[in-house]
């Protein structure tokens, strides 16, 4: 028999979704907020690298532009080798405009440092720890945390709740929608400004995900199954979007090949050890001959270029989104390529481009581009400024809005009401749905209400505090 509600009831149960969601909100919010002021802080550093370090770094990372003509790859790299002679190069970024040539050495097993040189002189600017690079250190607490696999749990764990309190924070800005003029500035500001940003907000959570551990390692393994990629076939440095990100920014050396069983591209020229087809002392054919293959191939330019790991390794020539904003590529995805140059004989064993990226890598990385501000060019800088610097607001507002409402006893004057699942169906289906996209934050979800059950609602003082029921 289906329950019929009366007026006086039907006003309770909203009463009740309204004051459980005020809830849901208010205790995600421990979480959300510390998490995402450092992913909305540091995000924006991140996006205006280009700018930050150069201007951090005067006279390493710039050079005076427009000098004369650029000098091939290949003598700035003998700059590299001839002021650090221990130290093997891993790979070379070209630049654009007044920025130097950045070149990765390995100067220990683990451990690489970033060499600069102007490529109009070929002199050597500097070398810097990329670590202390103010951007790197944005990238480490954007997606770590600093704390390797817990800060990455950490992070996407609020990031699920922040989906909750995007929504959450909707249900209650259209509930108070006729309080709106009665309401103190700082919460009007703060619903109105939340109301605004929510979208972006969700955007950015939703593009974000694919970086995160165990969400977008079940994307990776939806989109690509028997241990590809999730950007396909190719073993390149796209094949991943973390390698990738550490790759162009010096902070991993090698190319990031592509997990599970997927084959990668050898070398398979002439002269193993022996001295190249192409007459080169060495034996090698040079970043120069890589660099042309690449360019004969219609991989645009400026190149990322990662060297040969091994005999049997390739040079991986990249004209991709991560390296330099002179690349067509950086705003434009669809002009994505890799070439992969066959280190004795000098011709290109494998090419990859943004066409055979599988469907679910091509939405990814629209989006990426989109969560970097880099798509739309100037336009979309702009508007995702404004979403951090809206999260950043919501940060900071949300705390006080407690602060002036605080009790003057003991407790956090949280507020009151339990979640009417059972008078809700549509709320428990969405709830449940909600879990079973974001695992871990079902999971997160099953261990507070069976901490709410059994501990807080037995305990008194808990109890209390808490302003539980």
């Amino acid at each position: 028999m289906t329950e019929v509600l009366t007026p006086a009831r039907e006003r309770n149960r909203s009463s009740g979704l309204y004051r459980a969601f005020w809830r849901w909100h208010f205790y995600a919010s421990f979480l959300v907020i510390p998490v995402m002021l450092i992913l909305s802080v540091t995000g924006l550093i991140y996006m205006f690298r280009f700018t930050i370090d150069p201007l951090m770094h005067q006279g390493v990372i710039t050079v005076q532009s427009e000098q004369g003509v650029v000098q091939p790859l290949s003598v700035q790299q003998e700059a590299v080798e001839e002021a650090f002679p221990d130290y093997p190069v891993l790979s070379a970024l070209q630049p654009s405009g007044d920025r130097a040539t950045l070149f990765t050495v390995a100067d220990g097993e683990e451990t690489v440092r970033s060499v600069y040189v102007d490529p109009y002189t070929a002199q050597v600017t500097g070398d810097l720890n990329p670590e202390s690079l103010l951007s790197n250190m944005a990238v480490r607490l954007h997606g770590e945390l600093m704390t390797g696999k817990i800060g990455d749990a950490v992070i996407e764990l609020a990031v699920c709740w922040a989906i909750v309190m995007t929504i959450t924070g909707y249900y209650l800005f259209v509930r108070n929608w006729r309080k709106r003029r009665t309401r103190a500035p700082i919460r009007r500001r703060h619903a109105l400004v939340g109301a605004i940003a929510g979208v972006g907000i969700l955007f950015l959570i939703v593009s974000g995900l694919p970086w995160t551990g165990l969400w977008g390692e079940k994307v990776q393994e939806i989109a690509a199954p028997r241990g590809m990629s999730l950007w396909g076939e190719d073993p390149g440095a796209t094949s991943t979007l973390k390698e990738s990100i550490e790759g162009a920014s010096s902070s991993s050396a090698p190319a990031g090949w592509a997990i599970g069983e997927t084959e990668v591209p050898s070398s398979t020229g002439h002269n193993h050890g022996g001295g190249a087809a192409t007459g080169e002392a060495s034996g090698d054919v040079s970043i120069d001959t890589a660099v042309n293959a690449a360019y004969q191939a219609g991989v645009p330019g400026p190149y990322f270029v990662v060297h040969p790991d091994g005999e049997e390794g390739v040079w991986s020539v990249m004209g991709d989104q991560w390296g330099d904003p002179g690349n067509p590529a950086f705003q434009d995805v669809s002009k994505e390529a890799v070439a992969h140059v066959d280190q004795y004989s000098g011709e290109v064993v494998a090419t990859y481009t943004y066409d055979e990226y599988t469907p679910v890598a091509k939405v990814v990385s629209q989006a990426i581009s989109l969560h970097e501000g880099r798509k739309f060019g100037g336009l979309n800088t702009i508007a995702t400024t404004a979403f951090c610097l809206g999260v950043i607001f919501l940060c900071i507002t949300g705390p006080l809005m407690w602060w002036k409402r605080r009790p003057k006893g003991s407790g956090l004057s949280a507020p009151r009401g339990r979640m009417p699942l059972r008078t809700s169906p549509w709320l428990l289906v969405g709830l449940v749905a909600l879990c079973l996209v974001l695992p871990l934050f079902g999971l997160s979800v099953v261990l507070l209400l069976l901490f709410d059950t059994f501990v807080v609602r037995r305990n008194a003082t808990l109890k209390q505090w808490l302003a539980a029921e």
